[in-house]
């Protein structure tokens, strides 16, 4: 087992600047962006954040600058904390983040694009399963519940013969193999979301906070970013989890009420639709607050949402007009699709495309 360096290096090459490479594709046709004609943007536009999205944005920013070939997008997929970060030091003109930004940090900072305490724009553009990847020989099924996954990242289950698991696993040969849990170094909104469905769904066995940083003391495979789990998934004896744009051949079901669900798109979808806006923030800031405990048939609870954030109202103009084209077309059908074929996400539903395009037409 190569340990953190090695991962660390695979980092540094895995932080990417992604742009598009299709200029010599087909154009997918004009893009029509409200007030602005058809294939006409000109400009630059630079995105930060979550490597959750790293797919998905290869994807968009292909077809957006190839039907707009005056058009640059830059997307740095350093993390959902770097890029929270930039957005906020005036460094990105938006933002990939795997959570929403806490109304806390909103009243406590100045966003550095946008007009002076004007409204974010947060949507849930980008619905992906987590998916808890293993890699263990001979064992191509895996059923867990939540709190067993919770004591194994907690190192409170530390082999894989461990009578827990075999418990959940009738039949199946358990080798006598230990346990590396993969976790992300990195603030990551992918972290604060499994550490959220630990807390709510395993409250004894998790007894650490929801957060994005992984608890100090744990130990285990370290690795920064999305693409980093998905390397470190293919030693031995390792598990982790992971946006499912990047899952590897084998990964577990979770228990939901009375069965074991394998992730899935739709089983993510539905949790999502089911889950209520949170109370108290802007008519442009559309957070979920996830239902975690949901029991419901074929729902996957273990659900990452990722939002693109904007201003309301950009200190320049014509960087909000790029911006509102480009979240635009990521919430239409066309853009939805793309990042379906491309990262295997859940296409959002009619009601909440209704509500992105409410919050998409205030920015200026």
């Amino acid at each position: 087992m190569k340990r953190i360096g090695t991962v660390g290096a695979i980092a540094v090459a895995g932080s990417l600047l992604l742009a598009s490479c299709a200029a010599n594709e087909p154009a997918p046709g004009p893009v029509e962006t409200g007030d602005t004609p058809a294939a006409t943007l000109q400009g630059t536009l630079t995105g930060s954040g979550a490597s959750s999205q790293e797919k998905a944005q290869t994807a968009w920013i292909a077809e957006f600058q190839t039907a707009n070939s005056g058009l640059t997008i830059n997307y740095s997929a350093g993390g959902s904390g770097v890029g929270r970060t930039a957005f906020i030091e005036g460094a990105a003109d938006y933002v990939g983040s795997d959570r929403a930004f806490k109304k806390s940090e909103i009243d406590e900072n100045q966003f550095g694009s946008c007009v002076a305490d004007t409204a974010l724009v947060e949507l849930p553009l980008y619905i992906s399963p987590i998916a808890i990847g293993y890699n263990v020989p001979g064992l191509d099924e895996l059923n867990l519940d939540a709190d067993t996954l919770a004591k194994i990242f907690s190192n409170q289950i530390s082999n894989w013969n461990d009578p827990a698991i075999a418990a959940l696993n009738a039949g199946a040969t358990l080798p006598d193999l230990a346990i590396t849990p993969v976790f992300r170094s990195t603030n990551s909104g992918t972290t604060e979301n499994f550490t959220d469905y630990l807390k709510r769904a395993a409250p004894d066995a998790w007894t650490f906070d929801v957060s994005g940083d992984w608890p100090a003391g744990l130990t285990g495979e370290a690795a920064a970013e999305t693409g980093d789990v998905a390397a470190a998934l293919e030693f031995e004896g390792t598990i982790g989890y992971l946006d499912a744009s990047r899952a590897p051949g084998t990964t577990a079901s979770i228990k939901v009420g009375d069965a074991f669900v394998p992730y899935s798109p739709e089983g993510a979808a539905a949790v999502v639709d089911a889950s209520p806006l949170e109370d108290g923030r802007a008519a442009t800031d559309l957070a979920v607050s996830i239902d975690r405990g949901t029991t419901a048939a074929g729902a996957y609870p273990l659900v990452l949402i990722s939002y693109l954030i904007g201003c309301t109202e950009y200190a320049d103009p014509a960087q909000g007009a790029l911006v509102k084209a480009y979240f635009e077309y990521m919430a239409s059908d066309a853009g939805q699709a793309a990042a379906a074929a491309a990262a295997g996400s859940a296409p959002i539903s009619a009601e909440l495309r209704s509500k992105a395009e409410a919050a998409i037409a205030a920015i200026k």
